[in-house]
């Protein structure tokens, strides 16, 4: 077993929530949770995952393939993802991006040496108003990310490692 009882039970929780014939509707739960327990999700983890909702392997991995939140390869302990998409881009979003990229010494889907951050570009975050926007981790929304609001966010991350 990869995933621990504790991710199990949270699981038990999400499939819950559907009919019996229906369990195949937590899987982007299960699989959150799997993330979140693992930091990725290789091929032996959406297996599990499958197994045990009782779904085909193979749905289990377009659904994580499909969608960008889910990591289907190892990233550091950090992803943080900027908006790419256009309202983003021309609210100073690319010139976040370049500074990020600059200051980690990585490209878009690359992994500092330390394997503390992996950037990524992404599609729309649903906040154009605040941009440029940053997710951390899938679960932290930064808004308006000039340029100091980045170098202070790496450093609040680079001392969360300790």
């Amino acid at each position: 077993m990869l995933l621990s009882e504790q991710c199990y039970k949270k699981i038990d929780r999400e499939l819950a929530k559907y009919p019996a014939d229906q369990r195949q509707s937590a899987v982007m739960a299960a699989l959150a949770h799997a993330q979140v327990e693992l930091g990725w999700l290789s091929p032996d983890t959406m297996q599990e995952v499958a197994d045990y909702i009782g779904m085909p392997a193979i749905a289990v991995q377009e659904v994580a393939t499909f969608y960008n939140m889910y990591n289907t390869r190892p990233v550091g302990k950090h992803k943080i993802t900027v908006c790419t998409n256009l309202p983003c881009a021309l609210s100073g979003g690319e010139r976040a991006a370049h500074h990020l990229k600059q200051k980690l010494g990585v490209e878009f889907r690359g992994t500092t040496e330390d394997g503390q951050f992996t950037v990524l570009e992404g599609e729309c975050m649903g906040a154009c108003g605040d941009a440029p926007v940053m997710l951390v981790n899938n679960h932290r929304m930064c808004s308006f990310m000039s340029l100091e609001k980045i170098d202070a966010l790496v450093e609040e991350l680079k001392e969360a490692k300790q």
